[in-house]
């Protein structure tokens, strides 16, 4: 019988196993998905699909640049004890080196590669490392940077994983380039900007912060009788030409404080080290991942814990 790819992700949602192996069941049991969960446990991959139900919040994210191809990449454990085991690591990393290598379009094109060394797919070799490990592992996200310069930046050991990209004309100085790009990842994992630069922001996200922050000022001068209403509102627009500007401070990369020295904008540091080295420099794009952000941890009550198991 036909199987929708709908009903096989549903499984592979239910028990963690490839999607493949989903499939094989699936059709071995006429689409039955009860049947289909155990038709997997006699398999031997019990263990996989009673893990998969595990929240998986934990783990790294790391950066790399491989062959001059910058890759961030996300992905998760159950615990930050496994996050530092040895063979989650190696996994991570040769994960990383498909992404850079084979160029995959999403994470489920990632996990139909073939995992280097072996004649297998991504996805069955992390249904192995589940076993193994005792764990679940999602790879969950990835950005690959093909062309510039890039410089990988990993904090507190895959908390925080950063990849910016530059572009440097008439510099042959790359190394200098690249250090500055450390100091720029640096910058990007401590200040968490959105945007490089004023002109990346959506126009409605914009107006949004215009009208938030005019609406404010208006409030704070509202008791102000003595002065006209219409020149309360000019007054009330003026404030937020500055407070717009401390809003792309925060947001934008370049128009942050470098924070090696306040006295300066990341945008002047930029050009500065540019004239230095005789040319120019553009910061292109950046991405930083910070693990498990967004996802909804499972709160355990230890003492309903202990209790189930005694049961």
């Amino acid at each position: 019988m036909a199987i929708s790819a709908k009903t096989v992700k549903e499984l592979r949602e239910m028990t963690g196993v490839g999607m493949m192996k989903c499939k094989e069941a699936l059709v071995a049991c006429d689409g039955d998905m009860d049947k289909a969960v155990d038709w997997l446990r006699e398999k031997g991959l019990a263990a996989q699909a009673k893990k998969a139900s595990k929240v998986a919040s934990e783990g790294v994210s790391k950066a790399y640049v491989i062959d001059g191809v910058g890759v961030v990449i996300e992905v998760n454990s159950q615990t930050d004890f496994v996050s530092k085991n040895a063979t989650f690591q190696a996994f991570v990393d040769d994960v990383a080196t498909v992404v850079a290598t084979e160029d995959p379009a999403d994470v489920e094109a990632l996990k139909a590669a073939n995992y280097p060394g072996e004649d297998r797919t991504v996805d069955a070799v992390t249904a192995d490392r589940v076993l193994s490990i005792g764990e679940n592992i999602q790879i969950r996200r990835f950005v690959r940077y093909a062309d510039g310069i890039n410089v990988a930046y990993v904090h507190m050991g895959g908390k925080i994983g950063v990849l910016v990209n530059l572009k440097a004309e008439g510099i042959e100085d790359t190394a200098a380039v690249a250090e500055l790009g450390k100091d720029l990842a640096m910058q990007i994992a401590a200040m968490s900007p959105s945007y490089v630069s004023s002109d990346e922001i959506p126009a409605e996200e914009v107006e949004k912060e215009k009208a938030v922050q005019l609406a404010k000022a208006i409030e704070e001068g509202k008791d102000n009788t003595k002065i006209p209403e219409a020149k309360r509102k000019m007054i009330a627009e003026n404030k937020v030409k500055g407070r717009m500007n401390n809003f792309y401070a925060e947001v934008c990369l370049l128009n942050q404080q470098y924070v090696k020295e306040n006295k300066t904008t990341v945008e002047q540091h930029v050009k500065a080290v540019a004239k230095q080295l005789g040319g120019k420099i553009q910061v292109v794009k950046f991405t930083r991942f910070v693990t498990g952000e967004g996802i909804e941890k499972k709160e355990e009550n230890f003492a309903d814990e202990v209790a189930s198991m005694i049961k």
